[in-house]
This record gives C-alpha cells, structure tokens and sequence, in this order.
C-alpha cells in the first residue's frame, strides 16, 4: 500500500511517498480503508521529532482520518497515534465513530482531534454546565483548527469569547463563526487587549498551544480562580511558568493531551455522546481551510507549520 512515511527527523522536506506492508489488525483493532486524513500541528512536531513518545524512523505519518471500515463498509473517521496517512490503517476500535449523515469525507478526517481537544478544554475549564453569567475565554490561534472547533462550542455554552490570530482577515472569518472579539497580535499585546476589552478583569479561561513566555501572559489574563489549559507549544520552546503568578487571583494551570486521555474508554465515550449529540443537531461542523493531494503532503505540513492556514488542512489519501 501506498504511505507517506517520515524517512528522517526533520521538516517537510523528510516526507516520503513509500510502499508499505499491509496492516494487520491485532485484538481491539479494526482495519480502515483511508481516503482522507486530518493534518495536526502534532504532526508537524512528530516529523521533527519533537512530539513525545515518537519511535524512531521511518514511520508513517498521521493520527486522524477518515475512511471505510472493511468488515462493513460503514464511513467512520478516527483517531490513533501513527499510520494514518497511508491507504489502510489498523486503528483502535473504540476510537472510530460513525460520519455524521450528509457529511463530506474531508469534514470526517477534521473531526476527531480538534473536536475532543476542544471538548476537553471546556471540561478542563469546568465551563460544560451553565454559569449565571457569561464565563469568558481567551482562545489562541482561534482560526486554526482546535480553534475554529473550540469557537463553534463556546457559541453553544453561551461563552464570551476571544481569540488571538495573526491576521484581520483570519479574524473576520472567525468572527463569523461566533467569535465576540478578535485581537491580531501583530498589531497589539494580546495580554494588554484583554485587560482593556474587560475592563482590567481578565478572562476564565486561556486556551494555551503557545509555549515559552505564553504561558505566563496567558496567566495574567485570568480573572479571579481562572485557569490556563496547557494543549500545546506550537513556538517550540517549553512552557516558562512563574507559580507566583497564580497566588494573587488563585490560579490554576492544567494540561491537556488528546494522547492521554484517547486512552480512557469511560471519558471518551462521555465526549462523545455530547459531541454526537451537537452534531446531530446541525452545531458543530468542521472548517475545511485547504485540501492537498496524497502528493503535496510537504506543501501540507509546511502550510501549517508556517501559520497560514485557515481551519483544519486536509490530506488527500484516496479519490
């Protein structure tokens, strides 16, 4: 079968269209025929080796897609660590769900990773049940894919949104989705925008993918018991965080990683159940940014890890 496979640590240019040997389906797998698959800053960070728990190698790329499940033809899309990217993968059953009826096989690859890391980060910020006011939340890279995921759910809670981007454009578009306020943190400090936009109060919760020096300012953006949730560090660099800066509103940072919990049956399927449920109704449908042919896999990755996609970026596996 056909695959893209990194060959080697490093940037787009390690990625390679091999022939690989078929997988085979061990106990509590299932074999998919893949016709398209999700593309993730994880991605990026697993082909320059900076993604946690990656083997060594050559290894095929890819931890989301969608395809035909072989024992029954169903369309499902998925989730798994690595193989993704290739034209059959053997994935994890319990983490397979159904395409939502009338939806496109690119829409079922963009699911899995942004709606649940979406998902999560609410849960993580306890804003799931209803507040008597308004809660507010800062959203980083808000027209990415988490991004644009994360506005369309927060539009269902009745959040107060905002969100940092680098572009007016990127912003508009997000607006349009739910967005209440949009910051272009080439123009103005986000952390300065946010302490004007409320009025010096700050923000319940920060959705933090950033890294480095964010994950301080992220904090100083909170309100009173307000929380960072950590899912990420697109910058490359490690989070610097300075305790001391949770002790005055009473704080708190916490971290996220789809990896671990995709683990917990029992949480998974609770995600689920409320995710099938929004979809079902018609709220929550993926942004298709770009779509690239199986070969254009680099232009793909290099699209993304340039910060100039808008919504999720989609690979082509199968016509």
């Amino acid at each position: 079968m056909k695959a893209i496979v990194i060959s080697r640590l490093g940037g787009p240019e390690v990625l390679e269209i091999r022939d690989m040997a078929e997988p085979v389906a061990s106990a509590g797998q299932t074999l998919v025929h893949v016709e398209a698959g999700g593309l993730n800053f994880a991605d990026c960070m697993t082909a320059s080796g900076g993604y946690p728990g990656t083997p060594k190698p050559p290894l095929i790329a890819g931890r989301e897609f969608c395809g035909v499940r072989e024992s029954d033809g169903q369309r499902v899309m998925g989730y798994t660590q690595w193989a993704a990217f290739a034209e059959r993968v053997a994935a994890p059953s319990q983490l397979l769900w159904p395409v939502p009826l009338g939806w496109s096989t690119e829409e079922g690859a963009a699911f899995p990773v942004n709606y649940f890391t979406a998902y999560f980060a609410y849960w993580k910020s306890g804003l799931l049940t209803p507040a008597k006011k308004a809660p507010r939340v800062l959203i980083h890279a808000v027209a990415g894919g988490v991004g644009t995921a994360a506005v369309q759910i927060g539009k269902l809670l009745g959040v107060e949104m905002y969100g940092t981007s680098s572009s007016d454009d990127k912003l508009a578009r997000t607006t349009a989705l739910g967005l209440q306020q949009g910051i272009n943190y080439k123009k103005s400090d986000y952390e300065e925008a946010i302490r004007d936009l409320t009025n010096g109060e700050g923000v319940d919760a920060v959705f933090e993918m950033l890294g480095g020096e964010h994950t301080n300012k992220s904090a100083r953006c909170l309100r009173d018991f307000g929380r960072v949730i950590v899912y990420g560090s697109a910058t490359g660099e490690k989070s610097l965080l300075d305790t001391r800066l949770l002790y005055a509103k009473g704080g708190s940072v916490h971290g996220l990683w789809l990896t671990y919990l995709s683990a917990n049956r029992e949480l998974m399927s609770e995600g689920w159940r409320q995710l099938a449920l929004w979809t079902s109704r018609g709220h929550l449908r993926p942004v298709i940014g770009s779509v690239f042919p199986f070969e254009k896999a680099a232009d793909a990755y290099r699209l993304l890890s340039e910060g100039k996609s808008f919504g999720k970026v989609i690979l082509r596996i199968r016509e």
